[in-house]
């Protein structure tokens, strides 16, 4: 029998001083406006450079070479953003969110100076990396900052807006990759990066101090952070070459799984023995929470798998240019604002975060799999775009409302880690996992025959892998629709 989460918080009349944040007190639209430019920059950084290259990606493969390792720079950058999550979460909580905020933004800017200059595609791959570092900051401490000062009660009212920017973000990446490359050069979409990551440092260092929740005798697990990204290296290089570099079945298909597996399997045991883990296991222990970032790992695959690969699928299957197939997104970037605009409404009014996230998949998946099998004409792109971004808009709003309230104001770095660590990884491995159905099932000679000459039988061969891929991502999309609907009822 499903259980019942009801989470109150007694809220004082009194409002805090302007430009002054108190836990526990109404947030003014003065207040809320101060955190919003905030906080702004950083979650649009963040999301916006999860899918900036998905339409750049063929103009980068001509450019540096080797479009069959392609994948891995998104894959990088999430690995290293899934990774860094759950230590920004501790980081945060024990020295200060604003301050652990600005450190990743500085990490982030660094890293995009040094995907600007790559001279190589593995160059690029490992900058990414490093920009990743800092990525996984950007979301986690954001949210964090948000739940620091804003009650539950009046967080689906504000959440909304958040949540439009980082769906908004994430689908105009690729719009605005294909608008850069088409005028411009791939590098200007790092170097674009540098300004708005020093305004984004300047604004937040104009929010108050955050409070400390340092634990006594808290350590900060380095082995833990070791097994954890040795754990996820080895899964994603397992799914991104399995197929096409070596057989699913094969002995190092059965060597990498296993020692994924193996370091996973050790991470766990380790996690839940230490005093201070670094991944947030106690949270994990409870349902609303476990099912919650089950959910959003499997809505992350599907959304990312489509935002990724949909500009690619156009541009090396249909011979679009890189800012049509971006502009083809739209139609799917209007879908999520205003689904997660209509979902943060309705979970005002209702109280009730865990409702609409089940219809909302089941809706994105039927999206999902027609776009696998109708033709992939402007307007059946665009209804199935809209479509799918309403089912999808319907996630942001409200994990997070879960998860927060569930774990309370001590724990909101490690709440706000575990669903950016949730979402990460099912973006890692959706695309990883994906990218790897695409190239196992086209040859290096189809790749680059459709990628520098569309037509002929190359190209119908990509088309079919691509449609595959999608159809897949339905499968996927479905069984999120379910874990959502094992989610205990949480009343705000």
């Amino acid at each position: 029998m499903r259980g019942r989460v009801d989470v109150r918080e007694t809220v004082s009349s009194a409002a805090a001083p302007a430009g002054e944040f108190a836990a526990d007190q109404p947030v003014s639209r003065a207040q809320f406006v101060q955190l919003f430019l905030a906080v702004m920059l950083p979650i649009f950084l963040a999301a916006v450079d999860q899918t900036l290259l998905a339409t750049a990606t063929p103009a980068i493969a001509r450019e540096l070479g080797d479009f069959r390792d392609s994948a891995w720079i998104a894959v990088g950058y999430l690995l290293a953003s899934t990774i860094m999550a759950p230590l920004y979460g501790r980081f945060g909580d024990r020295y200060g969110r604003r301050d652990a905020l600005v450190a990743a933004l500085g990490l982030f800017a660094l890293g995009s100076l040094a995907c600007a200059v790559s001279q190589g595609m593995w160059w690029l791959i490992a900058a990414r990396m490093l920009q990743g570092l800092g990525g996984g900051g950007l979301m986690v401490m954001s949210q964090a900052l948000i739940g620091e000062v804003v009650a539950p009660r009046q967080r689906p009212r504000f959440q909304a807006y958040f949540g439009v920017v980082f769906v908004l973000a994430s689908v105009t990446g690729p719009v605005l990759g294909g608008l850069v490359v088409s005028s411009l050069s791939w590098r200007w979409l790092f170097i674009a990066n540098l300004p708005l990551a020093a305004l984004a440092t300047w604004r937040v260092l104009r929010l108050p101090a955050s409070p400390r929740h340092a634990l006594p005798g808290q350590t900060h697990d380095a082995l833990g952070v070791l097994l954890f990204a040795a754990s996820a290296a080895v899964a994603l290089l397992w799914l991104t070459l399995a197929g096409h570099r070596f057989a699913w079945v094969s002995v190092p298909s059965a060597v990498m799984a296993g020692t994924a597996l193996l370091l996973g399997g050790v991470l766990i045991r380790r996690e839940r023995r230490h005093a201070h883990p670094f991944l947030p296991v106690d949270l994990l222990r409870q349902p609303a929470i476990a099912w919650t970032a089950v959910t959003m790992v499997l809505f992350a695959a599907g959304l990312f798998a489509l935002v990724f690969f949909m500009p690619v699928y156009l541009q090396v299957g249909h011979a679009a240019g890189a800012a049509h197939a971006g502009l083809l997104l739209l139609p799917l970037t209007g879908g999520l604002v205003l689904g997660a605009n209509i979902t943060g409404r309705l979970v005002a009014r209702t109280g009730r975060p865990d409702i609409p996230v089940r219809w909302g998949l089941s809706v994105a998946a039927c999206a999902l799999f027609l776009l696998g099998l109708l033709p992939a004409a402007p307007l059946i792109i665009g209804v199935l775009g809209v479509t799918a971004g309403l089912g999808f808009g319907t996630v942001m709003p409200t994990s997070q409302l879960v998860v927060q309230t569930v774990a309370g104001r001590a724990r909101l770095g490690a709440a706000a880690a575990t669903v950016s660590l949730a979402r990460s990884t099912g973006a890692s491995v959706g695309t990883a996992l994906f990218g790897a159905l695409v190239f196992g099932m086209t040859s290096n000679t189809d790749l680059q025959a459709a990628l520098h000459a569309p037509g002929g039988n190359a190209t119908l061969q990509v088309i079919h892998a691509f449609r595959m891929a999608f159809i897949c991502a339905a499968g996927v999309s479905l069984l999120a629709a379910w874990t959502s609907t094992r989610v205990p009822r949480v009343t705000l």
